[in-house]
Order: structure tokens, then C-alpha cells, then sequence
């Protein structure tokens, strides 16, 4: 039923299995140095990284402690400053809208005057002109009149003349 192997089947069965172990065997070692060099050199590296950025990281530590109550501070002002100068936009505003609207009454007020002002002038100017006007016209009338009347008189002259005064009426 069963044959039995030869036992030179078993001898070399055994001697691949040996070569195959011992060549593990090696890879492994080959991978343990190659781990332990670049342990090494993380281990170097991370010396160098810790003696340059240790006291780099404390300093910024110790800045951060000191400047972050100052930075609240200094938040805390601002906020208020912002709150305040709002507060004076506000009144400044308020302020000049209604030093507008003052100063546009004003300015209505004023051009009402004036207006009214400059009205009553050329009244009074057509007042004065007509009052002097109607005499000037009566007394060069009289005086062209009697001018007339001394011509005729004189017998210079016998056709009437044309009497025209300053005006032209």
C-alpha cells in the first residue's frame, strides 16, 4: 500500500530545508543590522533635533507665558477703544446732522430775508423814482413851457415846438 521513501529522499529534503533556514537565518540577521544602523541614526538625529529645538521650544514657551496676559490685555482694550469710538462716530454724527438741519433753516431764514430784503429795494427804488420822477417831468414841462412862451414872445419862433423830457414820454 504505502512504499517507504528512500532515505536519500530524506537527506535531501533535509539539506533544502537547512539551506532554506539558514538563508532566513541570514536575511534576518541582514535586517537586524540594517534596523540597529538606522536606529543609530534616528537616535542621532533625534539628538540633534532635541539640542536645537528643546531650548527653542522653552524660549517659545516662556514667551508665550509672558506675552499671552498681555495679549488679553491688550484684547481686552482694544474691545473697549472699538466700543468707545463707535459710541463718538455715533455722537459725532448725531452731532452734525443736526448742525445740518440747523444751518439749512438758518440758510432758508437768511435767503427769505435777503429776498425780502432785496424786494423792498426795488420797491423803494420804483417809490423814489416815481416820486422824483413826476416832478422832474412837471417842472421840465413848466420849464420847456415858459421857454415856449419867452420865444413866442420874442417872436423867434411861431410854430409850437415838440416838448420831450428826459424819459422820452
Amino acid at each position: 500500500m504505502h512504499s517507504p521513501l528512500p532515505p536519500i529522499y530524506y537527506i535531501i529534503f533535509t539539506a533544502v530545508t537547512s539551506i532554506g533556514v539558514l538563508l532566513q537565518a541570514f536575511v534576518l540577521l541582514a535586517m537586524y543590522f540594517a534596523v540597529v544602523r538606522a536606529t543609530k541614526g534616528l537616535h542621532e538625529v533625534t539628538d540633534e533635533l532635541r539640542q536645537h529645538a528643546l531650548p527653542t521650544i522653552a524660549t517659545a514657551r516662556s514667551l508665550f507665558e509672558d506675552i499671552s496676559p498681555k495679549l488679553k490685555v491688550a484684547s481686552t482694550n482694544l474691545v473697549e477703544a472699538s466700543h468707545t469710538l463707535r459710541h463718538q462716530a455715533d455722537h459725532v454724527t448725531a452731532t452734525l446732522d443736526d448742525l445740518l438741519n440747523k444751518t439749512s433753516a438758518q440758510a432758508s431764514r437768511v435767503d427769505e430775508i435777503v429776498t425780502a430784503g432785496i424786494d423792498s429795494a426795488a420797491h423803494a427804488t420804483q417809490a423814489v423814482q416815481h416820486a422824483f420822477s413826476v416832478p422832474v417831468r412837471q417842472a421840465t414841462a413848466l420849464v420847456a413851457g415858459l421857454k415856449a412862451a419867452f420865444e413866442v414872445l420874442r417872436g423867434k419862433n411861431h410854430a409850437t415846438p415838440k416838448i420831450e423830457d428826459e424819459f422820452g414820454e
